[in-house]
């Protein structure tokens, strides 16, 4: 039997979740944010495969969802019913003779030996969907980058492998934004140099990717676009890298004072986070976001790892002031990149 990489994800989650509880909402537009109250300022958690017909996406403002679908259901975030989903689904990989690495709520990495990982990944789907109702994409790779693309080419409900073997073949004439870790803002840096495709990325000078990029990004981005990756399927429980407290506010905030003492607020409260996780802070981000919707992010490093709340408070002000604060504000974040506590 050879060796497998299975990437599971589940097929658009938290609104699945909301439909399962509301079965009446089947085959509606169901779009999932802040309150539920779309005439409040808010984001997209998730929309439903219906409401993404009309443009929703995560991340967008709540406000605008409306405009676009204004039949939409919009409801409000439930946490704890999207944790006891999660949990349901990775008992039932784990039930599976596979090394199950939970990557977040809504997907996983299993590493397995099969003479069929087709066959295998319909049976988790049975099984998954079974015990919890729920639908996933499961892709099917060599290593882990191949089959997280794999479980996306896949979607909905679909099982799809990508290995060295058709790598070129279907990756290649992809533009770099199709790669794992390849966002719009750097395949247009990509494109500014000559670079459009994977193909392309892929025979890229490393120097010259290193100039335009940095000594370690650059050479990483070749190495993406070859479909290479050693990165191993690990038991270890999944341990976010920071945490972070974020509040959009109903009307603007105009005052730089108001600011400060928003974001100082913020720092404050991640202590309590560090505290249960018994993890410390070495680096804090702020994000600002200003009206209408334009975010930026500042971090800093800390001088030690630290749970003081002074010195955290400290770190985000230092933070906040690299931005210029002469445009009204709508949303204020401080995010604590974490360590363990000795």
């Amino acid at each position: 039997m050879d060796r497998y990489v299975l990437h599971m994800d589940l097929d658009q989650f938290i609104a699945a979740v909301e439909v399962l509880r509301r079965p009446e909402l089947r085959g509606r537009p169901v779009v999932v944010g802040g309150d539920g109250d779309p005439t409040k300022r808010g984001v997209v958690s998730t929309a439903s495969y219906e409401a993404r017909t009309f443009g929703i996406r995560s991340g967008m403002p709540l406000r605008t969802a409306a405009r676009r679908c204004p039949d939409a259901v919009f409801l409000a975030v439930d946490l704890n019913a999207y944790l006891a989903a999660s949990r349901e689904v990775m008992d039932t990989l784990r039930t599976f003779p596979a090394v199950v690495e939970a990557a977040g709520w809504d997907e996983a990495f299993m590493e397995v030996e099969s003479d069929d990982p087709e066959r295998l990944a319909r049976d988790i789907q049975r099984a998954i969907l079974e015990r919890t109702q729920l639908w996933c994409s499961i892709g099917i790779g060599d290593n882990k980058l191949r089959a997280k693309l794999a479980s996306a080419a896949a979607k909905p409900a679909g099982v799809f492998r990508l290995t060295r073997g058709n790598w070129g073949e279907l990756m290649g004439p992809q533009t770099t934004d199709a790669l794992w870790g390849i966002g719009k803002k750097t395949a247009r840096k990509l494109e500014a140099l000559g670079i459009r495709t994977v193909d392309e990325l892929a025979a890229a000078d490393e120097a010259r990717l290193a100039r335009a990029f940095g000594p370690k990004i650059g050479p990483w981005l070749r190495d993406l676009a070859t479909g290479e990756d050693r990165t191993p399927v690990s038991v270890e429980p999944y341990v976010p890298k920071g945490r972070g407290r974020e509040r959009t506010f109903q009307q603007d905030i105009a005052d730089p004072e108001e600011v400060r003492a928003e974001v100082a607020k913020l720092a404050r409260e991640i202590v309590d986070d560090l505290r249960e996780e018994r993890r410390a802070a070495v680096r804090i981000v702020v994000k600002v976001r200003f009206a209408p919707f334009d975010t930026h992010t500042h971090g800093v490093p800390l001088a030690r790892a630290t749970i003081d709340p002074d010195h955290i408070e400290q770190g985000a002000l230092r933070a906040l002031a690299k931005f210029e604060l002469d445009r009204p504000v709508r949303l204020l974040g401080v995010r604590a990149e974490m360590t363990p506590l000795e």
